[in-house]
């Protein structure tokens, strides 16, 4: 993959990423904040507002704020910045590998932009289930973190697959 293409495809995503999370959020703040939960699909997905002051599931939400700052701000703000030099400056990551990456650094934005305009918190809005079996509410800064790390499972354990070793060569 040329070094042209690779930027392309990360800033592609990346606009994309932080493009549609904050913008899903905004309406989410201006037309859900003050509502009820609304259900949809005999209550398979809801949309209801929520601000998560913590990590996944509100990990963390009691935790005090200098630490909670250092934590969800600034380490999360490093190990992002660290993954976007990672995805830019080595050449040999395969594609599937940069799109992953790109879409984990683009949740990663979108979250570290809730977290610096909104006190520490995220705003989530999202949840599916089936009677009591739940999701955490969440966003689409989530969905990329996810389909991202998902990517990465998949494509790290096919790479990994096709080298097995067998006897005295590999396959």
């Amino acid at each position: 993959m040329t070094y042209f293409k690779r930027l392309l495809i990360i800033g592609i995503i990346l606009i994309s990423c932080v493009g549609c999370d904050q913008a899903t959020k905004a309406v989410a703040k201006n037309h859900l904040s003050q509502a009820q939960p609304i259900s949809y699909l005999a209550d398979t997905f809801r949309l209801h507002y929520m601000e998560n002051k913590g990590a996944f599931m509100s990990l963390g939400s009691t935790m005090p704020v200098e630490i909670r700052f250092w934590l969800l701000i600034v380490l999360t703000g490093i190990a992002v910045v660290g993954m976007l030099v990672v995805v830019l400056m080595h050449r040999g990551l395969r594609q599937p590998i940069v799109i992953g990456l790109s879409f984990i650094i683009g949740g990663g934005v979108g979250n570290l932009i809730d977290r610096v305009l909104h006190n520490g918190a995220v705003i989530d809005f999202m949840n599916i289930g089936i009677g009591s079996l739940r999701t955490g509410i969440f966003n689409i800064a989530d969905v990329a973190i996810t389909a991202g790390a998902l990517l990465l499972i998949f494509f790290g354990s096919r790479s990994r697959h096709s080298r097995i070793s067998y006897g005295g060569g590999s396959l």
